[in-house]
């Protein structure tokens, strides 16, 4: 019943960005008699894209945050303080200078190996360290992720392309168009593949004993796991950019009422990730109205606050 309440909010939601914008758009100028073609367009070509764009993004990004927070038992991890959504930007750089004719899934997918590789180093580093408190785990991502930025920033100066870096970085919906988005629905897909494989990710989070007994294979689900929140990184970071915190404080505050159980938490962190994002980019559409401020900045300023909210309770504790 409660999950049935959350969608309906997220709908009006939804509902209410489609009216959000400079073009004059407005239910009575779409279903009237005499119906405004200009509106019309504006609506398919830009703001539902737009909107769906946004939707997406929140959904897998919460449940990728989810799912890494499993895999490396912190609440603090998710791909922005993990370094894969630096490695994806610096992936896709590498292809940028290297195949700059490259289409843009194969630039995605490239990008995808690069948060790989860099999430795989992050784990392997977590390995090395004898003692893992809550506050280490996302220091040591952090970084990390500060090494493969500032490598990035260097050959994007070097060749004239910190513009673009700067696009990667900032999720911005404001360039969503139709033909430019669809991309996200494979993270839809990964979304689903996640929920279907939840309860082996429940066991992951015990602890590679604990699985290796109940008969499991640990790092053929790490890697599942793996692949997804690289998979999903990567295709956000081409698209939109990133959104900062996201994937940190939904589960967070998902599993306040939900638990440690990723099958009950996925469906409410997939609505509350979608309700999180659309809210931020509403509020960034409306504070300076007619000007636009990108969502991730809204996000980044909320997160943060949540974030030191999250950090400094009591019951802090290792997931």
């Amino acid at each position: 019943m409660r999950l049935l309440v959350a969608f309906i909010v997220i709908v009006l939601l939804a509902l209410g960005s489609l009216l959000i914008g400079v073009s004059n758009v407005s239910w009575h100028s779409l279903f009237s008699p005499s119906a405004d073609e200009q509106a019309l367009q504006v609506l398919v070509i830009s703001r539902i894209p737009r909107m769906l764009a946004v939707m997406l993004v929140g959904t897998s990004l919460g449940v990728a945050g989810l799912i890494l927070q499993m895999l490396v038992r912190n609440r603090f991890v998710d791909p922005a303080t993990a370094g894969a959504a630096e490695s994806a930007s610096l992936g896709l750089l590498a292809a940028t200078i290297l195949a700059p004719q490259l289409p843009v899934l194969g630039k995605m997918l490239v990008a995808a190996v690069f948060a790989l590789a860099g999430t795989a180093l992050f784990l392997l580093i977590l390995r090395r360290i004898p003692l893992r408190s809550v506050l280490i785990v996302p220091l040591v991502g952090l970084v990390l992720g500060s090494v493969f930025d500032s490598i990035t920033t260097f050959y994007a100066y070097r060749m004239d392309l910190l513009q673009s870096v700067n696009a990667w970085k900032t999720g911005d919906f404001s360039n969503v168009l139709r033909g430019r988005y669809e991309l996200l629905w494979v993270t839809l897909g990964l979304t689903c593949c996640a929920y279907i494989a939840a309860d082996r990710f429940t066991v992951a989070g015990m602890g590679e004993a604990f699985t290796t007994n109940l008969g499991m294979n640990y790092s053929r689900i790490m890697a599942l796991g793996l692949v997804i929140v690289s998979l999903v990184t990567a295709m956000v970071v081409v698209t939109v950019g990133m959104v900062p915190f996201l994937g940190l404080l939904v589960p967070n505050l998902v599993s306040l009422f939900t638990g440690d159980n990723a099958r009950r938490a996925i469906p409410w962190v997939a609505v509350g990730g979608a309700g999180f994002v659309l809210l931020c980019d509403i509020l960034g559409r409306v504070v300076r109205f007619p000007y636009e401020i990108p969502g991730a900045t809204i996000a980044g300023v909320v997160g943060s606050v949540l974030f030191l909210y999250f950090l400094l309770r009591r019951d802090a504790r290792v997931g």
